[in-house]
């Protein structure tokens, strides 16, 4: 097998058509460069070299060797360069998950900043439940994702993010919507569209049904939270989603809340592997992540850090 070693200075020997310069340029002695070069020869078996007085020149046999040693060493300048502008955040590629929400209305504010601060790397964006985003991390498909609390695995680190809240969402004639509170008591006589097995809005509200020592009256269950309000606008069934999620539809009266005895919170996490290196686009949009949190993790949802983001970048373009 080539010594890379030989070859190296062998490359800058004939480069600089001088022992000595070689030896400036690798910063050893002039002796040690000549006995590498001896040893490739020998190891070739051929005459790399001629010398004519105080002049070398290249065999016609050094001189192929030459041309392929010049694009592999070429090649290994641009692959020192590529290494660097990846420790520099000026290359590379960020896989990230989160829920079909988050990938809505928090996803595409999130993104902008982050490609604002770090245009070259290229992002692919990944979305579903939050126990496809765990399994995904596992399968390493994705290394960071943004989802609620579905489930607890060993191998997944969650640090707290946001809280998003929940809401009961009726068809504004329904005759809920007339209610000042209901129990979860009163809504298992109702049907409810619930969001699929997997997601962390299904655990949540199936954990409080429980609590209430009752079982919730499930008509249909899907992961798409459109079809989920058009189905209660209908007046097909009630529903509970994340308030940001319903805000258009709040404003422009096609749907109505109904308040519950007690608000409704989902916690919602940044989840990564425990022992998986992270690689710098990650660090880094994981740093973006962990800045945007509320230092008391007060009750903080989408809407809080779309605005929080918005008033930073007015800051930064004002400046």
């Amino acid at each position: 097998m080539i010594n890379f070693n030989q070859l190296r200075n062998f490359y800058h020997t004939a480069k600089n058509r001088s022992f000595t310069l070689a030896a400036k340029r690798l910063y050893i002695t002039q002796p040690a460069v000549t006995a590498q070069v001896k040893s490739l020869e020998d190891y070739c078996n051929l005459k790399l070299f001629k010398k004519r007085g105080r002049t070398i020149y290249l065999t016609d046999e050094g001189k192929t060797l030459y041309e392929y040693a010049r694009k592999f060493f070429e090649y290994e300048k641009e692959i020192e360069d590529v290494i660097e502008d990846m420790r520099e955040l000026k290359r590379g590629v960020l896989r990230l998950g989160t829920t079909k929400a988050y990938a809505r209305y928090f996803m595409p504010f999130m993104i902008t900043g982050f490609h604002e601060a770090y245009p070259q790397i290229k992002i692919h964006l990944n979305e579903g439940s939050s126990s496809d985003m765990i399994y995904s991390l596992l399968d390493l498909k994705i290394e960071v994702a943004i989802i609620a609390k579905a489930e607890d695995h060993p191998d997944v680190y969650f640090t707290p993010f946001s809280q998003e809240e929940m809401v009961l969402i009726v068809a504004p004639d329904h005759h809920l919507a007339r209610k000042k509170a209901v129990s979860f008591k009163e809504l298992a006589e109702e049907p409810i569209i619930m969001k699929e097995i997997g997601s962390g809005t299904r655990k949540l509200i199936n954990e409080l049904f429980a609590q209430s020592n009752c079982t919730p009256n499930v008509l249909m269950e899907t992961s798409n939270a459109e079809f989920i309000k058009q189905l209660v606008q209908r007046g097909d069934g009630i529903s509970f989603l994340v308030r940001e999620a319903v805000a258009s539809e709040l404003r422009e009266n096609k749907l109505a809340t109904v308040p519950m005895e007690k608000d409704i919170f989902l916690d919602v996490s940044i989840a990564y592997l425990k022992d998986q290196h992270l690689s710098p686009s990650a660090r880094a949009f994981l740093d973006t992540l962990k800045k945007l949190r509320s230092p008391d993790m007060t009750p903080q949802g989408i809407g809080w850090l779309m605005a929080k983001m918005q008033a930073k970048r007015k800051r930064t373009s004002d400046s």
